[in-house]
């Protein structure tokens, strides 16, 4: 099998090349593979058509295949991609009037066994290789001509997988993501986040260059978390908002904790006072998500006015928002992804030539 390019970074692509090149062929090949989105390595211009036609012969780009696209009638798009072992992983483009976001995946599959997640029904298949985190996003980026400056896209590491159980290619990815000479992304718009891997939250905190961090919270005390996550009974809830409040944020940073609201489960006024005061020494912000449901999944969405609640009683010390969901009707919105090979209303037609 070839080595693919896509994911290395300046010093991989210089022990790549032959002692013969100069220096700065490296850098021209990190910067048309990460800000110029290439798609061919053949058709990378600013390279000698000799130099092409080596890396060609030697290395595979490394971007995945779309598989199948599914269109929501919100104007999400759900991405099946297929890498290059066969196996199958999602992202997820959500368009905006003044943004876009794209949704990749750490893992095929998932390990950490959340009851309310239909991603936690397939275990865990892998994990992913940096390159086919970043890879995620060149390939929608590029589809959708999406581009980096202006401040208009964001990347959230929120699909398949427990970012922080795969960490070393997570801080790779997102090096290159961030870096100006690579993809260029603000490190305001990168969010990983996490069911709460205390060790790798510490870790994560010392990398100088990392995404936002975003909490899966999703109950207000120890024992419903454990019902609801089980991995809690390995990582405690009081052991996660120490490693919280001594993570260090910096001066424009806040922490978002995302908070799944099952009906009649942990979505009531008393859960919204106890979320309050747990997170109320942290320089934190909330976002609920009522659930997204699907098959398999034994908890059922509360109602609009239950949501509006537990909102305005978080909101009394938090910023708190409830998080619209998107892609429902494709089983694109959070929680759902489980590389469906069909759309929530029956098998989705074929994508349109520029989206293949």
């Amino acid at each position: 099998m070839f080595q693919p390019l896509v994911g290395m970074d300046l010093t991989d692509l210089a022990a790549a090349l032959s002692p013969s090149q100069p220096g700065y062929r490296a850098r021209q090949i990190y910067q048309a593979l990460y800000q110029g989105q290439a798609g061919d390595l053949v058709a990378i211009s600013t390279l000698p058509l000799g130099l092409r036609q080596e890396l060609a012969e030697r290395h595979a780009l490394g971007l995945p295949t779309v598989d199948r696209v599914f269109e929501s009638t919100d104007g999400t798009r759900r991405y099946l991609l297929r890498l290059a072992d066969g196996r199958t992983v999602e992202a997820v483009l959500m368009p905006e009037e003044h943004r876009d976001t794209i949704c990749i995946s750490s893992q095929v599959g998932c390990p950490v066994d959340c009851k309310f997640c239909m991603t936690a029904l397939m275990g865990l298949e892998r994990s992913l290789t940096a390159g086919e985190i970043v890879g995620q996003v060149l390939l929608v980026a590029r589809q959708n001509q999406l581009r980096q400056e202006g401040g208009r896209l964001n990347i959230v590491i929120m699909g398949q997988g427990e970012p922080l159980l795969n960490l070393p290619n997570v801080v790779k990815a997102t090096r290159i993501l961030l870096d100006p000479a690579g993809f260029a992304l603000s490190p305001r718009r990168i969010t990983v986040s996490t069911a709460g891997i205390i060790p790798q939250i510490a870790e994560l905190g010392r990398e100088p260059v990392r995404p936002r961090l975003a909490i899966s919270l999703n109950a207000s005390t120890e024992e419903q978390r454990q019902e609801l996550m089980p991995i809690t009974r390995k990582y405690h809830m009081k052991d996660l908002l120490a490693a919280c409040k001594a993570y260090p944020l910096r001066p424009w940073e806040k922490l978002t904790f995302e908070y799944v609201l099952l009906n009649g489960v942990n979505d009531s006024d008393a859960d919204a006072r106890r979320v309050l005061k747990l997170l109320a020494h942290l320089n934190a912000k909330v976002n609920l998500i009522a659930l997204n449901p699907g098959p398999g999944i034994p908890y059922a969405t509360p109602l609009p006015e239950r949501v509006a609640s537990f909102q305005a009683i978080v909101r009394r010390g938090l910023p708190c928002f409830v998080r619209k969901p998107r892609g429902l009707d494709i089983y694109a919105a959070c929680g759902q992804l489980k590389s469906h090979s069909q759309s929530a209303t029956g098998p989705a037609s074929p994508p349109s030539p520029e989206h293949s």
